[in-house]
């Protein structure tokens, strides 16, 4: 019976603590090594019996390291030891035994030996009535190859004996997955899913995090399910970790994640090829957003100063307040920003938690409750409170950072919330608009791990794209950057993953207790005039040292009058198929700022180039040097 599985060393924690958060993410299946049952203060039996409480089948169990001193004729202890292995399986209730081999090497040399101590086991596991699913572990990641394997399996012929495959294994080396065409189906007995890089990241911290779950690395999983699965194969998709020292920082917290990730896999799937089921849940496809319709900052009455300051600076203007609430829409262009200062309810309990922040992001999507549905599936928490007779309950679930992501789409009400609970706010003064037109993209900010954590939540649950990791140097350390864009870069999020603790990333981080959303960037059609108006306002923007102007003319070869243009301003300017123009305000509440960006010539980056300059101007800025406008 198929079914979805995780490998219990994908979790920290004992036996019972793993099984129940397994559970509890609906797996129904599970994968336990040799290790599992060791570890375990139960023996065989009870663990079987603690399995049937939390609802869970054992999908295969490991039992062998190697085949060294297996042979067609073993001797007495040889045969003990390996029917012991057996008996632990049978106490489990496992039917299928994964047995790994690391013998099997690129010049197959010793093909005869394996095959010799395959011939033995496959003897024992009919007389078990288990069947056993043998994995070829190549002594490079980058060797894998199947057909020495297949080829002893296919000459010993047992029904008892067959094939493991791991996805990472098989597809690490740059293989195909078309070439998996040409392997028997009847012989592959289990089939384990592991994501990973072609080729290996750069960065030591990526490789460190070599074992990744669907969607995390850059492997084809998608091409490697569908060929097995149109082949007729009809067993388990086991989520499963490879043996290696690089592994050993791969676990993951949350098994939510590891379904999330196993679902949106399999759903890809199914999508692609009608003729292809899975017992995965009915939900609606991947959810298209069109645009940010909000940003909601929860604050007090000082941060609620600090932000219309530099709201004001930035020429947004208050254009409507809240029928009943202390919360007001500042608006430019299609940006709309909340300012919500109520002494209860979500954005007050953010607010002690986490300080001044961006607690909320409202999308804009085609259908609300199709988004949530999906969500949910996927094992987000949906979020509510009580609302006002007057207001509409906009859907929202959990976000990044304990913040909310709401969803507004024009199927019902809800893309009318300005104007049913919001009233116009009369304007004593005209404010000449700076060119800001929308929200270019939003930046957070969490450690490392959840950022791979993150990155599943969004491509999962929304028609998002993500870009290759950029290592972003810090005076202090490293930064991780993973770019997530919809299709036609509607809703672009930048997650940065902080490890170092003294990076400006990780200060953030520790200010306010938590992941949150860093940055805000606002995109303009004339940098250079946005800038002059901004000046005008007394925007306080962040200083650029002198020595980045004199590298830029060298690295561009740009003219000399427009380096000093761009100084003037504290512009920063990059080039890459393209041009992209940057401006930072100063940081405000521990490390939040806004930058306003232009693109020219269709300029898909972000100016990474420029990041380790702005981090550096940025660790440098000191709170006695603020303006009254900060």
């Amino acid at each position: 019976m198929m079914s979805l599985s995780i490998q219990a060393t994908w979790l920290r924690g004992d036996i019972r603590s793993k099984l129940s958060r397994i559970s509890k993410a609906k797996f129904k299946s599970i994968e336990l090594t040799e290790n599992d049952l060791i570890d375990a203060k139960e023996d065989g039996e009870d663990l079987k019996a603690l399995l049937f409480e939390y609802g869970l089948r054992l999908s295969i169990f490991e039992i062998f390291s190697n085949l060294q001193g297996i042979n067609d004729n073993p001797d007495k202890e040889t045969i003990k030891k390996i029917d012991l292995k057996f008996e632990a399986a049978k106490s489990l209730g496992s039917k299928l035994i994964l047995l790994k081999s690391t013998n099997l090497k690129k010049n197959y040399l010793d093909c005869s030996s394996i095959e010799r101590a395959l011939n033995y086991i496959a003897l024992r596991a009919s007389h078990f009535r288990v069947r056993v699913a043998y994995m070829s572990i190549p002594t490079d990641v980058s060797i894998g190859n199947l057909d020495p394997a297949i080829k002893i399996i296919e000459s010993i012929g047992s029904p008892y004996l067959g094939l493991a495959i791991n996805s990472r294994y098989t597809l690490s080396n740059g293989s195909r997955p078309s070439e998996l065409r040409d392997v028997p189906i009847h012989r592959i007995f289990h089939v384990q899913l592991c994501d990973g890089y072609v080729q290996q990241p750069a960065s030591e911290e990526q490789s460190n995090h070599s074992d990744m779950l669907p969607g995390q690395g850059n492997l084809n999983l998608a091409g490697f399910v569908k060929v097995i699965a149109a082949s007729g194969y009809k067993g388990n998709w086991s989520l499963a970790k490879i043996d290696s020292k690089k592994a050993k920082k791969s676990f993951i917290d949350n098994a939510y994640d590891a379904y999330r990730a196993l679902v949106n896999l399999l759903d890809e799937v199914e999508r692609s090829d009608p003729q292809i089921k899975f017992e995965t849940p009915n939900m609606p496809a991947r959810v298209y957003t069109s645009g940010v319709e909000f940003l909601e900052f929860s604050v007090d009455d000082e941060s609620h100063y600090q932000i219309t300051k530099i709201l004001s600076s930035l020429c947004f203007r208050m254009e409507r307040k809240h029928i009943s609430k202390a919360v007001e829409l500042w608006r430019q262009g299609s940006v709309n920003i909340v300012l919500n200062n109520e002494k209860k309810g979500f954005s007050r309990s953010s607010f002690l938690e986490h300080g001044p922040s961006l607690c909320a992001i409202g999308l804009r999507v085609r259908d609300s409750a199709d988004t949530v549905e999906r969500a949910s599936a996927l094992g987000a928490s949906l979020f509510s409170q009580a609302v006002g007779s007057s207001e509409l309950e906009i859907p929202a679930i959990n976000g990044v950072g304990e913040s909310l992501v709401y969803f507004i789409d024009e199927q019902s009400d809800l893309h009318r919330v300005w104007d049913i609970e919001f009233n116009p706010v009369t304007k004593s003064e005209a404010v000449q608009p700076c060119g800001v037109r929308r929200i270019d993209h939003i930046a957070q900010t969490m450690k490392f791990d959840e950022m791979q954590s993150w990155l599943l939540y969004y491509i999962s649950t929304f028609e998002m794209e993500k870009k290759p990791v950029v290592d972003v140097i810090d005076p202090s350390g490293v930064i991780y950057s993973q770019v997530l864009e919809s299709p036609e870069g509607e809703v672009r999020l930048n997650l940065n993953g902080a490890d170092n603790s003294e990076t400006f990333a990780s200060k953030f981080l520790t200010s306010r207790f938590g992941a949150g959303t860093q940055h805000i960037a606002l995109l303009s059609d004339d940098i250079f005039e946005t800038s002059k108006i901004l000046e005008a306002s007394r925007f306080e923007r962040l200083q650029m040292p002198d020595g980045y102007y004199n590298d830029l003319k060298q690295k561009y070869g740009l003219a000399e009058d427009f380096v000093n243009k761009l100084q003037a301003s504290n512009i920063l300017y990059t080039k890459n198929n393209g041009e992209y123009f940057q401006i930072y305000s100063a940081p405000i509440f521990d490390g939040f700022f806004f930058e306003i960006v232009e693109r020219r010539d269709q300029y898909q980056g972000y100016g990474s180039r420029n990041a380790s300059a702005r981090l550096a101007a940025q660790s440098n800025y000191k709170q006695a040097d603020r303006t009254a406008y900060v």
